[in-house]
């Protein structure tokens, strides 16, 4: 206040008023020590001082707070308090957490104090993300329910808000006997609900509620099989979906859209890592050839590899072993985009294994070995010191997927063998605890996966394409695993090449979504 040029560094007196004693001792307090002790039963006032006073230290760790502990209980105070003090990151955190959270934040007491302006925002968003039509009608209801006698009278217009024709029988038997129909006001309004989910009116495939991802899954490069089986072809496109789409029931699909082209060759077998927002593309074959292995990438690889894993960590990139005809690639590159070149800290024989970051080290599972054989290791690979090994997994497996969530691996289809000729689909999948070190079965893939992509997106693991080892045909599938229903939801279908390629998540431009 007396550095900023602002009034009060010329006043003789300055007054405070609204200013309580606890609260700038609390301050001062945090000016000496660079700690402040914040709950949410101070940090709303802490912050408004802290604002008052234009003190940045304590604002900075107010903020940090409240955009790190938002919870579904504690979320739509944080909206109503950006909203006063016009904190426009804030606002913006805290309102996409209500639509991306928003089947817990309706079950919350404050839910039912929404403003009517403000609810039927959050109903009428693209980025509102509900499993079924019946979250977001149980919402209405119970917000009108709230305070009846007012908000009645606003029922329909809230109704429009949701899908009726997208529930599923069993779903609308739950509208069907709310008690809120009795109320004789609102029985031209339930017959046209009714009619409207009885109504054949809008096409099958025009359906669904649209969701969109702040972030999206792309698709980079793969091959696929053509539809007789007779050939193959390698693709160099990226593909990314713009939105989820709720159908009836439990039928979901995601929208996929052409993002471009590698400016290089096609690929397949390759790897990809993302970067400080850039997306990097690795090595893989060309063609089905023993000389089309690559090693391209920004700055040339020191070795052409295909079926090797990389993975991020300390602000540099890390290629992992690998494949170049014959022989199985025993070496491990690390990239520094600062210096734009690579090294090589290590040997370490492996390919069609997965490497992914958990808890700040990188974790290796499965893979082949020089014998064909697949391998049930599990180890943590230390650039400086090398691999320690960890529990190994419950089923030798290579050509998998494995992806980091909640602090826990999960690892998913893939091909089996117990001897060096015969290679088996693999539908068994499994989670790894770093705390236990311990590997746990959960629910099977229903068709096989092997070479396939994945990503996460909002804490849901996506397994994409693939094929059958067993009759080598493809799998045009999308599976999804929810860990909260403990379940695999079909996402639709591929949009092109189904094997070898290999998916990450962007945050894209707007432009590229409307």
């Amino acid at each position: 206040m007396f550095t900023l040029d602002m009034k009060e560094s010329r006043q003789p007196c300055v007054k405070l008023p609204y200013l309580l004693e606890n609260e700038l001792e609390l301050i001062i307090g945090s000016s000496y020590t660079g700690v402040l002790s914040l709950s949410w039963s101070c940090v709303f006032e802490i912050t408004s001082t802290s604002l008052q006073l234009q003190y940045q230290p304590a604002l900075i760790l107010c903020l940090t707070f409240l955009k790190q502990e938002i919870c579904p209980d504690t979320c739509l105070d944080v909206v109503s308090f950006a909203q006063a003090y016009q904190i426009t990151d804030l606002l913006e955190i805290a309102e996409d957490y209500v639509l991306r959270q928003f089947q817990r934040v309706a079950c919350t007491s404050k839910f039912k104090d929404l403003p009517a302006r403000q609810l039927l925002g959050y109903l009428n968003s693209l980025s509102l993300c509900v499993p079924s039509e019946l979250v977001v009608f149980k919402a209405v209801v119970t917000w009108i329910l709230a305070q009846p006698m007012k908000r009645l009278r606003l029922a329909k217009e809230l109704m429009k808000t949701v899908q009726f024709p997208l529930m599923t029988f069993k779903e609308f038997k739950e509208v069907r006997y709310q008690n809120m129909w009795s109320d004789h006001n609102l029985t031209e309004l339930y017959e046209a609900i009714f009619e409207d989910f009885c109504s054949n009116n809008t096409p099958v495939q025009n359906q669904c509620r649209i969701y969109l991802p702040k972030e999206s899954v792309v698709l980079i490069g793969g091959d696929q099989i053509s539809p007789d089986m007779a050939s193959r072809s390698i693709s160099s496109q990226l593909w990314f979906g713009n939105s989820l789409r709720n159908h009836t029931g439990v039928k979901k699909a995601m929208e996929w859209r052409h993002l471009g082209e590698m400016p290089e060759t096609p690929r397949y077998g390759h790897e990809v890592a993302v970067l400080h927002g850039l997306l990097y593309i690795f090595g893989g074959k060309k063609y089905y050839g023993t000389g089309d292995t690559l090693n391209s990438c920004i700055q040339e690889m020191q070795e052409k590899r295909c079926s090797f894993s990389v993975v991020v960590l300390d602000e540099k990139i890390y290629a992992i072993g690998g494949h170049c005809e014959p022989y199985h690639m025993d070496s491990v590159e690390c990239y520094c985009p600062t210096t734009n070149s690579w090294s090589r800290p290590l040997d370490l024989p492996l390919s069609g294994h997965v490497a992914r970051v958990c808890q700040d080290q990188i974790i290796v599972t499965g893979g082949g070995n020089s014998e064909s054989l697949c391998l049930a290791s599990t180890f943590v690979y230390r650039p400086q010191t090398g691999s320690t090994p960890l529990a190994n997994l419950i089923q030798p497996r290579a050509r998998h997927c494995m992806e980091v969530l909640w602090e826990r691996l999960y690892v998913a289809g893939g091909i089996s063998s117990h001897d060096n000729t015969n290679a088996t689909d693999l539908l068994t999948c499994e989670v790894y605890s770093p705390a236990a070190n311990s590997w746990t079965a959960f629910h099977s893939l229903p068709v096989p996966h092997v070479g396939a992509g994945s990503a996460v997106l909002e804490g849901k693991f996506y397994v994409l394409g693939g094929y059958s080892q067993e009759d080598f045909s493809d799998t045009s599938i999308i599976h999804r695993y929810d860990p909260h229903i403990h379940k695999w939801e079909i996402m639709g279908k591929m949009p092109g090449p189904n094997n070898d390629l290999r998916a990450s998540v962007l945050c894209l431009p707007q432009h590229f979504r409307i």
